[in-house]
């Protein structure tokens, strides 16, 4: 039997090659296989077919070239007839086009026709009104002079009679000729004044109509009645009309400002126009909206046009424009206070300048004897200078305290102890001045100290490119002494001379500008915002905006208690009347109407929330699960937190922020000022999780409801207990370290096989000792083979508990009996290590 078997065989058609190519396979076999080849084939048009392609190309191409090679007629006519087609569709979608273009050209034209139309008969109608309202007049007028001509005649012949009887013909003649002019006269008159009397009769029936009587309320007669605007807009016309004609109200055009979506009602009132009549402008056109409903500004500025009036389109930015930053005129500026800011290392002893300084006594008043709030004070100096004290915290979760106080204050006191040296917060709070470019001077506390090292503290910020005027730099330097006093003149003579050089003006008389430095919830009094004026003065009654919050000036207290009516640049004050608590670092702002405060914290709400919700979201399905996953491995500890002041409050979120690793972190479920609430308690209940009081309290009915609900409450006074607290609880979460202790080796000699045991090995130990309770893994060529634990220990015919370096025993696995000789047994035991953070 042949390997085609009489079959034709497969091939390719034209031009193929054949030939017989021998296959060999394993165990001698061979096989011949038919190999063909196809040589390329080369197109080579005839005469006669290019020259009909070109004619034919000629005909509907306009002369196009040759045909190319390697195609057909066909192909070419195929590809002809297709361009062809394309071009007549061309020729109809233009021809379309056109007819559109043409069909709004005309539309446009009579729309333009139509307004044309209308104001050429409104100006008619205005003529025509103006022309009936002169003939009007023309006749009263000449109504006036006829009757004034007829009194002169009746007048004139009394006269004449009293001088001379001899004129008594003449006056015979001339009686008849007056008679008939006053007669009609006199007719008109009275017929002027019954049409008055009986349009004072229907206008009085008319108004007593409009009055709703006993006997028509009992007896429900009369039904719907008119207004009383319906019935003084009746006499009004009335009297317009016997006045002369009414004459039509000029039409008003307004400007209207126009945000990207309004309400139907807004845009009626910004329009003056009634709001059943935008409603109905809005139907004609096809959209149905109440008055409460929102439109987009394509169809608002559509409605206003159709009322006439001119639009002004704005964004929702643009809200803040009401807050205009003007420069002020030289003449204008007044010289102002400088403001300091006390930073440096904690327990440096920058309160205990400070407390030097104001002869108080601030430190005894914080918990643990170390700052947690930004204190803003103001002290006059013997020579009569007043200076703004900003005291900031030294502790390394109040990083953005520090930070806020140096961007608004005009000279930075670095305190350094001298027995100390320069630590990282102090650093830190060079970093902050440099990045704030404002001037320094290095005050180098404790000095009274034995091992006082003013010299160590020079050197050590030389590292930090602060060259101090000893080591001929140009950063003042002052060695002073809380405790003692000692320096304290000093300092504040390098003050003044430092605010001297930099000649610090403010204008007073405009509206106010200033910073947050704290914010907190008071019980007694709401939320109260520790500002900074910088520029302007602020006054009691000013209504103004601060980041989120708006709020009407109620009360402004200075730093000593006292309440005053007003405060200028650099002075800080605690301000009273804000509808929620602002975040520390805001700006505040004066406005001219509460609306427009208003209308910008709403604003300004609106983008964070939406910024906020942004930053969480996950964008693609891939990041959505990715983030599912990772949490997935994460162990969380919520809290929530409640503080004294924002700042406080910020910085213990950023501290427990950092707490945690890959395995567990911290998570701050809702952070507040204030006291902790019944709110917060459900909150805690519902996430499962213990509140932190940070210098507040919990309220009556929030301790009964958490003892309810065993909700866990913690209070703190210091950071340093709080972050030690919560890190040790996070530790809590973390996976105990398992670590293995390697006790011994053993080599197998030889295998045996042991009715109901299975396969033992026979080993020597030759390394530690041999445990029947610890792990066993089973290397082959130091590879691990098998990990688990040991069946059997035997010495002899005994099991024991272990075997020593250097004996024989036997050994079984638990659930494994792959063993050979010369594998070796690794001896370990695991113990358990508590991790912490």
């Amino acid at each position: 039997m042949s390997d085609n078997d009489g079959k034709k065989t497969l091939g390719l058609r034209g031009g193929s090659r054949s030939g017989n190519v021998k296959q060999s396979f394993s165990h001698g076999r061979t096989k011949n296989v038919v190999v063909e080849t196809k040589r390329k084939r080369v197109v080579v048009p005839k005469a006669g077919a290019a020259g009909g392609a070109k004619g034919s190309g000629g005909g509907s191409h306009g002369g196009s070239g040759k045909r190319p090679a390697g195609i057909t007629e066909a192909e070419m006519e195929r590809r002809l007839r297709a361009l062809q087609a394309a071009k007549a569709r061309e020729a109809e979608e233009a021809a379309q086009r056109e007819a559109e273009e043409k069909a709004r050209a005309e539309e446009r034209e009579r729309l333009r026709a139509e307004k044309e139309q209308k104001e050429r008969e409104q100006r008619e109608a205005e003529e025509r009104a103006k022309a009936k309202a002169e003939e009007e007049a023309r006749k009263a007028r000449e109504a006036a002079e006829a009757a004034e001509a007829a009194k002169k005649a009746e007048a004139a012949p009394k006269k004449a009679a009293a001088k001379d009887e001899s004129a008594a013909p003449a006056r015979a003649a001339g009686a008849p000729a007056a008679k008939p002019a006053a007669q009609p006269q006199r007719k008109a008159d009275r017929e002027r004044e019954e049409r008055g009397r009986s349009a004072r009769g229907r206008d009085d029936g008319a108004r007593r109509s409009g009055k709703l009587t006993l006997n028509q309320a009992l007896g429900g007669e009369g039904g719907r009645q008119k207004s009383m605007a319906a019935m003084k807009r009746k006499q009004e016309r009335a009297r317009q009309k016997a006045m002369g004609g009414s004459q039509q109200r000029e039409k008003v055009v307004r400007d209207v400002q126009l945000p990207e979506a309004i309400t139907v009602a807004e845009l009626a009132n910004r329009m003056a126009e009634r709001v059943a009549d935008v409603v109905k402008s809005l139907m004609n056109n096809g959209i149905m909206a109440t008055q409460n409903q929102s439109i987009d500004a394509d169809t608002a500025e559509l409605i206003i046009e159709e009322f006439g009036h001119r639009v002004t389109r704005v964004s929702d930015a643009d809200v803040e424009d009401v807050i205009k930053i003007e420069e002020d005129k030289p003449e204008d500026l007044q010289g102002r206070p400088p403001v300091i800011t006390i930073m440096g290392h904690v327990d440096h002893g920058k309160t205990s300048l400070l407390d030097a300084i104001r002869n108080a006594n601030v430190t005894s008043g914080e918990a643990g004897g170390i700052t947690q709030h930004i204190g803003a004070y103001q002290v006059t100096t013997d020579s009569g200078a007043v200076l703004s004290f900003l005291d900031t915290p030294g502790h390394a979760a109040f990083t953005s305290m520090r930070s806020r106080g140096a961007q608004v204050t005009d000279i930075v006191v670095l305190v350094v102890a001298a027995d100390d040296a320069v630590m990282p917060q102090t650093v830190e709070a060079i970093s902050h001045a440099k990045a704030a470019g404002v001037p320094m001077i290095v005050a180098i506390n404790k000095i009274d100290k034995p091992e006082a090292n003013p010299t160590k503290v020079r050197t050590d910020l030389l590292q930090h490119e602060v060259v101090v005027e000893e080591m001929s730099g140009d950063v003042q330097d002052v060695e002073v002494s809380a405790k003692s006093g000692k320096g304290l003149d000093a300092l504040l003579e390098a003050i003044a001379l430092q605010a001297e050089i930099l000649e610090l003006k403010a204008n007073p008389n405009r509206a106010a500008e200033g910073a947050v430095i704290e914010a907190k919830l008071d019980v007694g009094r709401g939320p109260v915002a520790t500002v900074l004026v910088q520029n302007g003065t602020l006054k009691q009654g000013d209504v103004f905006v601060v980041g989120e919050q708006y709020g009407k000036v109620r009360a402004l207290i200075n730093d000593k208690g006292e309440r005053v009516k007003e405060a200028g640049p650099s002075v800080p004050v605690e301000v009273l009347g804000l509808n929620g608590t602002p975040e520390a670092g805001d700006v505040l702002n004066v406005t001219e109407t509460e609306a427009q405060a208003r209308e910008i914290a709403e604003y300004r709400a609106q983008v964070t929330k939406d910024k906020r919700a942004a930053a969480g979201a996950a964008t693609t399905l891939e990041q959505l699960m990715q983030k599912a996953k990772d949490d997935e491995n994460v162990s969380e500890l919520p809290v929530i937190v409640k503080a004294d002041v924002q700042g406080s409050a910020e910085a213990i979120v950023q501290a427990l922020e950092k707490v945690g690793n890959d395995e567990v972190r911290v998570r701050v479920i809702h952070s507040g000022v204030g006291a902790i609430t019944e709110t917060d308690i459900g909150l805690a209940e519902a996430s499962g999780c213990p509140v932190i009081g940070f210098n507040v309290r919990a309220n009556a009915p929030a301790r009964n409801g958490a003892n309810q609900k065993g909700v866990e409450i913690r209070y703190y006074s210091v950071i340093y207990d709080l972050v030690d607290d919560v890190k040790a609880a996070a530790s809590g979460l973390l996976s105990n370290e398992i670590r293995e202790h390697f006790i011994g080796y053993a080599e197998i000699k030889e295998v045996f096989k042991v009715s109901n045991v299975g396969k033992v090995a026979g080993c020597l130990v030759t390394e530690g000792v041999a445990r029947r309770s610890a792990g066993v893994r089973l290397l082959r060529d130091n590879v691990v083979i098998h990990e688990g634990t040991l069946k059997t220990l035997k010495r002899f015919k005994d099991e024991v508990p272990e075997v020593q370096s250097g004996q024989e025993c036997g050994m079984a696995f638990e659930n494994y009996d792959d063993i050979r000789p010369q594998d070796v047994i690794e001896i370990f035991e695991r113990e358990e290590v508590e991790r912490k953070l």
